[in-house]
């Protein structure tokens, strides 16, 4: 019996992560991923661009679509980005419904982040647009949500979920902080379909986005990173299977391009 607790401690404290191609302590895969995302902050919007050719504007333009109008009555409608830290899911969501009350007294967005860095850059970009009366911005892990349960109404996570360690803990955190009949919506690098456009998609994202990286913002390191943790993600069929799991119904998701990305979703019944 002693022998199997000891081997049980062992595999716990063993376990492995993926850090783009690379094998790390699961406890220690944050970290990294954190420089990582330290590295790249000042320029993430600029790479974005250069990296998908302006296409990841549109990507979020359509996530942001597919969240819906925003309703709940006269209460206050709470929205928790998470892995947004320069508020580009944020932004748009105001803009979406600028112009209306909703947008002026009941919308209340906060945008959270593992990354101080990050979160710099979008609270300085709130600022400059006259957000900072609609956005919280707030340093924590989507591991452990600093919320109580049944707080928000939608729940969104664009290009951050396979940077998470624990992808079902952070699905779980989701679960817990939406309220009843709130969305879970995840945007997301997924498994293009055709092999064609697969084999073009790859030769495209490793042999030109670590160049733009070196070229652009003298760090190759990081934007190998990106590349490769997006070669290692789940397939669209795996990241549902763990939302269901999760306790989220109605749960689906949507290509784009094929699948270059995806949009996941459920609900919290």
């Amino acid at each position: 019996m002693i022998k199997q607790l000891f081997k049980l401690r062992v595999f716990t404290f063993c376990q492995d992560a993926n850090f783009g191609f690379k094998k790390v302590k699961l406890e220690e895969k944050q970290e990294h991923v954190n420089q990582v995302f330290h590295n790249v902050a000042n320029n993430y919007d600029l790479m974005n661009d250069l990296m998908s050719v302006g296409l990841h504007r549109c990507w979020k333009n359509s996530f942001v679509e597919e969240l819906g109008s925003l309703k709940n009555g006269d209460s206050q409608i709470r929205v928790l980005d998470v892995a947004g830290g320069t508020g580009d899911i944020a932004f748009r969501i105001l803009e979406k419904h600028k112009g209306n009350n909703l947008f002026n007294e009941n919308l209340k967005i906060t945008v959270l982040d593992i990354n101080q860095s990050m979160l710099d850059v979008g609270q300085k970009r709130a600022n400059e647009l006259g957000y900072q009366n609609q956005i919280d911005f707030v340093c924590a892990n989507a591991e452990e949500l600093p919320f109580e349960p049944n707080t928000f109404d939608a729940y969104t996570i664009a290009f951050g979920i396979r940077n998470v360690p624990r992808i079902p803990k952070a699905i779980g955190e989701a679960h817990r902080v939406l309220k009843q009949g709130g969305k879970f919506q995840c945007l997301e690098f997924s498994k293009v379909q055709n092999p064609l456009l697969s084999f073009a998609n790859q030769f495209y994202q490793f042999n030109f986005i670590p160049t733009m990286g070196q070229l652009v913002a003298n760090d190759r390191h990081s934007y190998q990173y990106l590349v490769e943790s997006i070669d290692k993600f789940h397939s669209q069929q795996e990241l549902l299977k763990i939302i269901e799991e999760t306790g989220f119904r109605y749960a689906g998701f949507k290509n784009y391009m094929d699948g270059v990305v995806a949009v996941h979703f459920g609900f919290k019944l």
